[in-house]
C-alpha cells in the first residue's frame, strides 16, 4: 500500500512543540538480531562479578603466573553468562512480541473525507482518527465527536494551538481550541490517552496530539526504582571483604614464596632450575597473581546465579498457591517481581491503603438524617435500638417500577416519609439524584445500570432511585430525573466538581419552572462553615447523628442547598468561563469563583454509607501484629473514623493509649521496599505497580508468615552453607602452600576445582533452598512469633559469616593434616608407597565432598524426593566422574587434560583410604552436631521449640480473637473518592458526551476447575459469601 495523503499539524502547533515526534511508533526492546551479542555481554560485564572473574581468565592465560589450566575459569564463566544471555533474550522476545502486537493494531484514520484502516504505527500527529466501541485507545487524542444522542458535533482542527509539551503528569492537560471566532478551555477532561479502552460508546472522533513515545503513558513507562533486598546489600559488602581477604592471602603467601625462595630455594635448582632473569622479588610478584587465581573459589562465581534460580523458584510457589487464589474473580497471588522474597520475610512496618485494601469497596447507603430527623435504625415498643438482622423484614420497593432490587432498607418510616410527600425528604433524593457525576446506561426498558466515579456515589444515587428520585439520563445540558413516576428535565448550569482540597461537590441545575438551584454535599467541616445562620440549630441535631455515625464508622456526607438569582449567576457563568479558558493560574481562578457561590447554603441532612471490611481483615491484622509487625494504615478519613476503623479491624484495641496519626502528602507504591497491590474494586493501579499482587487483603499473612519466612530462612540457610563449602575448599589450599614451598601448585585435580561448584555440589543446596522448611504452614500461623527473627536478620549476618568462616577454616585444618598424617609413611598392601601427590589429591577431594554433603544433610529439615535425588545423584556422579576422568580412555586421547591416570581406582581401593576418609569426615561433622546438641538443650530457638511441639502434637486450631469495641466518636468521615472529579466531563457542552469508562476487570469471574474444587477450605480464614447490600 502506497503513502496515503494527509494534513500536516498546522505550523504554529510544530513551532510551539518542537519535540513532539510525529510517529506513533513504540519501542520497548533493548536488542535485535546484530545488537544482542555485544549489547548483552556489555551489560553483564558491567557486573563487578563477572568483571573479575575475565580478569581471572586473562591471567591464567599468562604462562608465568598461570598454575591452572584456563579451562578452570572459563566454563564457570561461559555458562553464567550463557545462562543469564539466555533469559535476557527470552524476556527481550517477549518485549518484541508484544510491540510488534501492539504497533501492529489497526484503527480507521479519515483521510481526504474517507475513513481508512492504518497501522497504529503509522498513525501521526494531526491524524483524526474514529474508535469503536472496546477499541484501545492508539495515542493520546483530543476528542471531536462521539455515538452519544445530542452530541455529534464536529469541529476543525486547524486553529488548534496552545497545548502543552509532553509530559508525564495524566491528571493534566492545558491547551485552547479557537473554532469560529471564539476560544475554548481545553484540559485533561477532553482528552483521551493511550492505552485506555472505549466503554458503552458505539464510535467516537479523535484528533491525535501526542503520539508513541511523547504519549503520557510512555512518558510514565520509565523503570521503576530498583529494589535490592537486605541481603543483597550484605552480600555486596561480604563480597568487597572477601576480595581484601583473598588480596591478603595472597599477599602472605607471596612473601613466605619470596622466605622460601632465600632460604631452601636454592636447594631444588637442580631438578626446578629458576627461569632466566626472574629474581626472588619478580618471583614472587607472579606467585601473587597465582595465587590470586588459585584461590579465586573464594568469590564464587556461582554464587549470584544460583541466587536468581533460588528466588525464581520460591516465585513459582507463590503464583502457584492455591490458598491464595480468589475463585470468586479468578485471581491468584502473583509475584511480579523476583529479587525481593526473601525481604518479605524481613517486613517490620506494612503501609496499606484502608479503602479497596481493608475494606471490599462496595458501598451500601445505611442510614441517614434529614430535616433534623434520623432514619436507618430499628426500634423495640420501649424506644431501644434493635440490631438488625438478615432475617427481618425488609422495605418492600414494590410501588417502584425502577427501583434496584438488590438494595435493602430496613426503616419503614423513611419510605413513608417519602410517600407521604415530605418536602424536606424530597428536596433531600432529588439533591441525590441531580449532584454527581454519574453516567446511566438503559441497555433494557426499566433496566438502569449507573456507571460512577466512586462507588460511594452509585451507593447514594441508588437510594435516591430507590426511594423515588430516579436519576434517568444526562447530557451535557440537561439531567432527567424521574420523581415520584414524573419525568422532570433539568437543565445543568454547572458543575463545581469534587478536589481534595474542596473536599464538596455542587451542582447548579435550573428546573422546568426556572428555579435556579445550587445543590451540594461534601465533608461536614466545610458544609457548616459555608450554611446560613438560619440553619444553626438544625446543623447541631445532625451533627448529633453525624457522630454516631462516625461511632460506627460510616462515611458521612453532608447535604445542603441554595436558591440563586438569575441576573446574579449570568455574571457568574461569564468570569467562570473566561477563568475556564486562561492558560495561567485556571484552577486558583475557579476555585475562587466556586468559594464565591457556594456560601449561605441551607442544610438539609446528611447520609451515612458503610463500606464493610474484607474478610479475615481483623484476624490478619492479628497475626501480623503477633508477629511484632507494626501496621500504619493510611486513609482520607477523619482521625476518629480512623480509629473507629481500626478497632473493627483489631488495628486498635482499648488498652492502648496513643494513636499516632500521620499526614501523608504523598503515598506511591513503587518507592515502598515492597510493593504489595490489592487487585481489588480499586486496585489493578496498585497491583500494576507492585512487586506481589494479591486478590484479597487476607492473603498477606500467608505471604508473609508462610512464604516470605520460609524464603529468607532458605536463602539464609543457602549462603551460609555456600560460603562453608568455598571457603573450606579454598583454606586446603592455604594450608597445602606451607609444603609446596608456596609455588601456587593446585591441591586438586583441574577438573575437580572446574566441578566443583557447577556439578558435585551445586544441586542439593538448590533442593535446600527450593523445599527446605523448619515447620508447615499451620504452624506458622498457629505460632506468628516465628517470623520475628527475620525482622532482625538473626539467620544470616556478619557474626553467622564469622561463624561460617571459622567453621571452614576448622574443617579445612581437619581435611589436610588428618589425611597428610595418616599417609605419611604409609605404604600399600604390596608394600608400594601410596603418598603420592595425585593420591593425596583424591583423598582430600572425597573427603571434601561428603562433608559438605553430610553439612547439607544436617541442615535438611524438610525432605522429598528431589534432596534426596541430588544429594545421592550428586554422590553418585562425583565417584563416576571421577573414575572416567582418571580412566586411560581419557588420558590416551587428552593426555595433557587428564593427568590423573588411573589414580582414582588405584587410591580408593585401599581400606586404609577408607578408613581415614572415615575419621576425617566424622571430625569435621561430630563438633558441629554436638554444639547443635548443647544449644538445643541450653538455649533452643523459637524455631526448635515450635519444630519439638510439631513432632509431638496434632496440628492445633487458630483461634480467632473478637474485632475491639469501636469506641464511640465525636466526629465523622465523609464518603468521596479521593481524586479529582468528572464535573467538567458531564458539563463540557457540545464538546464531549462520552459516557465515564468503566475499568475493565483483569480478572473476569468464570467457572475454573480450582473453584469447583473450592481452594478457600483449606485456608486458615473461612470465607463468607458475598451478600447483598443490606442495613
Amino acid at each position: 500500500r502506497g503513502p496515503r495523503p494527509r494534513r500536516a499539524p498546522p505550523e504554529d502547533q510544530r513551532s510551539l512543540l518542537p519535540c513532539i515526534m510525529y510517529k506513533n511508533e513504540i519501542k520497548t526492546s533493548k536488542y535485535n538480531i546484530i545488537t544482542f551479542l555485544p549489547l548483552n555481554l556489555y551489560v553483564q560485564f558491567t557486573r563487578l562479578a563477572n568483571v573479575y572473574f575475565l580478569l581471572l581468565l586473562i591471567l591464567q592465560l599468562i604462562p608465568e603466573i598461570s598454575s591452572l589450566p584456563w579451562f578452570t575459569t572459563a566454563v564457570p564463566l561461559v555458562i553464567v553468562l550463557s545462562i543469564t544471555g539466555v533469559k535476557d533474550a527470552n524476556d527481550d522476545i517477549k518485549r518484541h512480541k508484544s510491540d510488534r502486537q501492539v504497533n501492529n493494531r489497526t484503527v480507521e484514520v479519515l483521510v481526504n473525507g474517507k475513513l481508512k484502516e492504518e497501522r497504529w504505527k503509522n498513525v501521526q500527529v494531526g491524524d483524526i482518527l474514529k474508535l469503536q466501541n472496546n477499541h484501545f485507545v492508539p495515542a493520546d487524542l483530543l476528542l471531536l465527536s462521539s455515538s452519544e444522542p445530542l452530541n455529534l458535533v464536529y469541529v476543525e482542527t486547524a486553529d488548534l494551538d496552545g497545548c502543552e509539551h509532553p509530559n508525564n503528569r495524566l491528571d493534566k492537560f492545558k491547551g485552547t481550541l479557537t473554532v469560529k471566532g471564539q476560544t475554548h478551555g481545553l484540559d485533561n477532561d477532553k482528552v483521551l490517552l493511550r492505552g485506555c479502552t472505549l466503554r458503552n460508546t458505539e464510535w467516537c472522533f479523535g484528533l491525535v496530539i501526542f503520539g508513541g513515545p511523547d504519549t503520557k503513558l510512555m512518558q510514565n513507562s520509565g523503570q521503576s526504582k530498583f529494589k535490592r533486598t537486605r541481603i543483597d546489600h550484605m552480600m555486596n559488602i561480604l563480597v568487597l571483604c572477601i576480595c581484601g581477604f583473598l588480596v591478603t592471602i595472597c599477599v602472605i603467601l607471596s612473601i613466605g614464596n619470596s622466605i622460601w625462595e632465600t632460604n631452601e630455594g636454592s636447594a631444588f635448582t637442580v631438578f626446578l632450575p629458576h627461569l632466566p632473569d626472574i629474581s626472588v622479588e619478580l618471583s614472587s610478584f607472579f606467585i601473587f597473581w597465582s595465587y590470586i587465581i588459585v584461590l579465586n573459589t573464594v568469590v564464587p562465581i556461582s554464587l549470584y546465579v544460583s541466587v536468581e534460580i533460588i528466588r525464581l523458584g520460591n516465585s513459582f510457589f507463590i503464583d502457584w498457591d492455591r490458598k491464595m487464589y480468589y475463585p470468586k474473580k479468578d485471581t491468584p497471588a502473583q509475584a511480579r517481581t523476583t529479587t525481593l522474597n526473601e525481604e518479605l520475610g524481613q517486613i517490620k512496618y506494612i503501609f496499606s491503603d484502608k479503602t479497596g485494601t481493608l475494606t471490599q469497596n462496595i458501598m451500601t447507603f445505611n442510614k441517614c438524617s434529614i430535616n433534623g430527623k434520623p432514619y436507618g435504625e430499628l426500634y423495640d415498643f420501649s424506644g431501644h435500638k434493635v440490631k438488625i438482622l438478615k432475617k427481618m423484614e425488609r422495605v418492600d420497593f414494590s410501588w417502584n417500577k425502577l427501583a434496584d432490587p438488590k438494595f435493602i432498607f430496613h426503616d419503614h418510616s423513611l419510605v413513608e416519609t417519602v410517600r407521604e410527600g415530605n418536602s424536606e425528604a424530597h428536596a433531600f433524593f432529588r439533591l441525590l439524584a441531580l449532584c454527581h457525576t454519574v453516567m446511566p446506561e438503559e441497555k433494557k426498558e426499566g433496566e438502569l445500570n449507573y456507571q460512577a466515579q466512586s462507588p460511594d456515589e452509585s451507593a447514594l444515587v441508588t437510594a435516591a432511585r430507590n426511594f423515588g428520585f430516579v436519576f434517568h439520563c444526562r447530557t451535557p445540558e440537561t439531567i432527567t430525573v424521574m420523581e415520584m413516576g414524573r419525568n422532570v428535565v433539568y437543565e445543568l448550569v454547572a458543575v463545581l466538581d469534587f478536589s481534595n482540597v474542596r473536599k464538596r461537590m455542587s451542582v447548579i441545575v435550573r428546573s422546568p419552572e426556572g428555579k435556579i438551584t445550587l445543590f451540594c454535599k461534601g465533608a461536614d467541616i466545610v458544609i457548616c462553615e459555608r450554611l446560613h445562620p438560619s440553619s444553626d440549630k438544625l446543623m447541631e441535631a445532625t451533627m448529633k447523628h453525624l457522630n454516631e455515625y462516625a461511632g460506627d464508622g460510616l462515611r458521612t456526607l453532608v447535604l445542603a442547598y441554595k436558591d440563586l438569582d438569575e441576573s446574579y449567576l449570568e455574571g457568574w457563568r461569564k468570569r467562570h468561563h473566561e477563568a475556564s479558558i486562561a492558560m495561567e493560574e485556571r484552577e486558583e481562578r475557579l476555585d475562587d469563583l466556586y468559594e464565591e457561590i457556594e456560601k449561605d447554603m441551607t442544610l438539609l441532612g446528611a447520609t451515612a454509607v458503610e463500606d464493610k471490611l474484607q474478610d479475615g481483615v481483623p484476624h490478619t491484622i492479628e497475626q501480623l501484629a503477633e508477629a511484632d509487625i507494626k501496621i500504619w494504615v493510611l486513609t482520607g478519613d477523619k482521625q476518629e473514623t480512623a480509629e473507629n476503623i481500626g478497632y473493627a479491624c483489631n488495628i486498635l484495641r482499648e488498652d492502648m493509649n496513643e494513636v499516632f496519626v500521620v499526614t501523608v502528602i504523598s503515598y506511591m507504591i513503587k518507592t515502598a521496599h515492597i510493593g504489595v497491590g490489592i487487585s481489588g474494586q480499586e486496585g489493578m493501579q496498585a497491583v500494576l505497580s507492585s512487586d506481589f499482587s494479591l486478590a484479597q487483603f487476607r492473603y498477606l499473612q500467608r505471604l508473609l508468615l508462610v512464604h516470605g519466612r520460609w524464603s529468607y530462612l532458605r536463602m539464609c540457610k543457602f549462603l551460609r552453607y555456600f560460603f562453608l563449602k568455598n571457603f573450606t575448599f579454598t583454606f586446603v589450599h592455604f594450608w597445602y602452600a606451607f609444603f609446596c614451598g608456596f609455588s601456587a601448585q593446585p591441591v586438586y585435580d583441574d577438573w575437580f576445582s572446574t566441578c566443583y561448584n557447577l556439578v558435585y555440589t551445586a544441586l542439593p543446596v538448590l533442593a535446600l533452598s527450593l523445599f527446605d522448611q523448619d515447620v508447615n504452614s499451620h504452624w506458622s500461623f498457629y505460632y506468628p512469633k516465628l517470623y520475628t527473627p527475620g525482622q532482625w536478620n538473626m539467620y544470616f549476618n556478619r557474626t553467622s559469616f564469622l561463624l561460617c568462616i571459622m567453621q571452614s577454616c576448622y574443617n579445612s585444618i581437619i581435611l589436610f593434616f588428618i589425611p597428610y598424617a595418616a599417609l605419611h609413611d604409609t605404604v600399600r598392601q604390596d608394600g608400594r608407597e601410596i603418598a603420592d601427590y595425585q593420591s593425596f589429591a583424591i583423598l582430600l577431594q572425597t573427603c571434601l565432598i561428603i562433608v559438605v554433603n553430610a553439612q547439607i544433610f544436617l541442615d535438611t529439615w524438610y525432605w522429598t524426593g528431589i534432596n534426596h535425588f541430588f544429594l545421592w545423584g550428586s554422590m553418585a556422579a562425583y565417584f563416576a566422574l571421577t573414575f572416567t576422568m582418571n580412566s586411560n580412555g581419557l588420558f590416551f586421547i587428552f593426555p595433557t587434560m587428564f593427568q590423573f591416570l588411573g589414580t582414582g581406582r588405584n587410591s580408593l581401593n585401599q581400606p586404609n583410604t577408607w578408613l581415614i576418609i572415615f575419621l576425617t569426615c566424622l571430625l569435621c561433622i561430630l563438633p558441629i552436631v554436638a554444639l547443635r546438641f548443647i544449644f538445643i538443650q541450653t538455649s533452643p530457638t523459637i524455631n526448635d521449640k515450635v519444630r519439638y511441639k510439631m513432632r509431638r502434637d496434632e496440628i492445633p486450631a487458630i483461634s480467632l480473637r473478637p474485632p475491639a469495641t469501636r469506641r464511640v466518636s465525636t466526629r465523622s468521615s465523609y464518603a468521596f473518592s479521593h481524586s479529582q472529579g468528572y464535573g467538567d466531563l458531564v458539563i463540557s457542552q457540545k464538546f464531549l458526551g462520552k459516557k465515564t469508562p468503566r475499568r475493565p476487570l483483569l480478572f473476569g469471574q468464570k467457572d475454573h476447575p480450582l473453584a469447583e474444587n473450592q481452594p478457600q477450605l483449606f485456608r486458615s480464614i473461612t470465607e463468607e459469601p458475598e451478600e447483598p447490600q443490606s442495613c
